[in-house]
This record gives C-alpha cells, sequence and structure tokens, in this order.
C-alpha cells in the first residue's frame, strides 16, 4: 500500500512489554523501541512519541514509574524515529524532579500522565499536576475517557494555568460515561484558552464519521494523529486520517503540522 506524501508525527507511542494474563494478547501488544519505530516507519511515520509501558502496567500503585523513564532515556535516542514522553505520576513525587532533569534533553520532548493506570483521580491531583506543568512549560499527553479522567475534569484546571498545553489522548473514548463519543471534543470546546487538543488514538476512530464530525466541531488544529502503536496497529490508525473525507489540508494538519506545534519540533 502506498501512503501519501506526508511524513506523519505520531503523538501518541508506546514500547516494551504488555503485561497480561494472556499470553498472546501479550505477545501481540508488546513490541520493542526498534520494531515500533520500523511499523511506523513502514507507513510514512517518520517520528513517534513513546513512553514506556513498563511506567503503566500493570494497573495500580505498584507500578515503578522512576526506573522505566531511566531505561526510556537511554534506549530511546538510540533509535532513530523515537522521541520521548517522560512520565509523571504525583503518587511518586520523585518523578517530578526526573522531569525537570529529562526535559532539558532534546529527545525528550514532553510529559505523559495516565491516571487510569496510575489509579488516581485528576480532579484530586490536578492543582499540583498543572502548576508543574507550567512551571516547567512543556506539553503534556494524558489518557482520557475513563472514570479517573473524564476530559470534563481536566477543563477547570485547563482555565486555571492557561498556559499549560494538553492532549487528550483517545478522540471517542467515553468508558467512564456510559460509552459517550463526544466527551473529548466538548472539553476541547470548553476549555477558554483553547489550550486543549485531542489525539486520535482510539478504536472508537474507526468509526464511519467520528474523524469528520470532530473537524467540523473543533477545526482540524485541535486535532493530533496518535496511533496508541504497539496496542493499536500504527498503520490502520494512519489509514484511517489518509481516507477521512476531509481536505487533504486538513489530514495534513492533523497527521503533522500540529505536532510540530504542539511539540515545538524544527520541521526538517
Amino acid at each position: 500500500m502506498k501512503f501519501s506524501e506526508i511524513k506523519a508525527i505520531d503523538a501518541h507511542g508506546h514500547y516494551g512489554r504488555f503485561p497480561h494474563a494472556d499470553d498472546l494478547l501479550e505477545k501481540f501488544s508488546s513490541a520493542s523501541g526498534a520494531e515500533v519505530a520500523q511499523r511506523a516507519s513502514d507507513c510514512g511515520v517518520e517520528w513517534s512519541i513513546v513512553s514506556p509501558l513498563e511506567g503503566l502496567m500493570p494497573r495500580g500503585r505498584e507500578t515503578q514509574v522512576a526506573p522505566a523513564n531511566e531505561v526510556a532515556f537511554q534506549e530511546v535516542p538510540s533509535v532513530k524515529g523515537l522521541l520521548q514522553y517522560v512520565i509523571v505520576n504525583p503518587l511518586q513525587p520523585e518523578t517530578y524532579d526526573q522531569a525537570r532533569e529529562m526535559l532539558k534533553s532534546p529527545h525528550c520532548v514532553g510529559i505523559k500522565i495516565h491516571p487510569e493506570e496510575h489509579a488516581y483521580r485528576i480532579s484530586d491531583c490536578g492543582d499540583e499536576l498543572f502548576s508543574f506543568f507550567e512551571e516547567v512549560d512543556a506539553p503534556v499527553m494524558t489518557h482520557s475517557g475513563c472514570p479517573n479522567s473524564l476530559p470534563a475534569a481536566f477543563v477547570p484546571f485547563a482555565n486555571k494555568y492557561p498556559k499549560v498545553r494538553m492532549l487528550l489522548a483517545h478522540l471517542g473514548n467515553g468508558a467512564g460515561d456510559n460509552g459517550k463519543v463526544d466527551l473529548q471534543v466538548r472539553a476541547v470546546q470548553a476549555a477558554e484558552h483553547g489550550n486543549l487538543w485531542v489525539d486520535t488514538s482510539s478504536a472508537r476512530s474507526i468509526l464511519p464519521g467520528l474523524i469528520e464530525w470532530a473537524v467540523e466541531e473543533l477545526g482540524a488544529e485541535r486535532l493530533l494523529f496518535g496511533s496508541d502503536t504497539p496496542l493499536y496497529h500504527v498503520a490502520l490508525q494512519r489509514t484511517r486520517i489518509e481516507m477521512a473525507e476531509i481536505s487533504d489540508e486538513a489530514k495534513r494538519i492533523i497527521l503533522r503540522e500540529n505536532a510540530l506545534k504542539f511539540f515545538s519540533l524544527e520541521d526538517v
């Protein structure tokens, strides 16, 4: 299959082992950094911004984030096509100082948070987190759509901390609110300072019309391409944008231009 000439940037990737009781599911959902980068390259993705699955799973408070960040900090620069998110967990305060240091490196381009996997409510930790995000002035990507991370719960903090730039993951994910598909879009619309975006990394994105509706509601400038690789197949997620019933310019904006701006990347 031939993809367009757009050199895409995947704003939502992972690498490493996906722990699961089902051995086959663990096998299919795990991938090394090199495997993630190769799959991306094969479908015209120039950069994948990744966090280590070992820093997010298994779900719960026992996951040790700092060691996973350290390993990623050493591994990611050695793999062409990868950039790093440093994971911050407010229940593990050492990750704040770790992020301060790692964000000084050019290959560490943003912060990742995951209220679901780390088992805290954004409504309880929002002030602490957002004040830190504002301090370090780094873009942030968060899981959204589940009980601890309903998109609407981020809005008061986005409005209180206007300098924070946050990407809500998983367009259409409404697992925490009766399966609603509009939660991320409504949150982006409610952000008074235009400092919320949404990525396309969701199983719901394959729904006919969802990508197109989101572009109508928000404009292409508020959507970033994300795949959630290796949990989802990056080529499938890219194809959904390539074949969307939107303009070629909107596809370019979603697949590349928005990420260049959001992460302050040089266009090479």
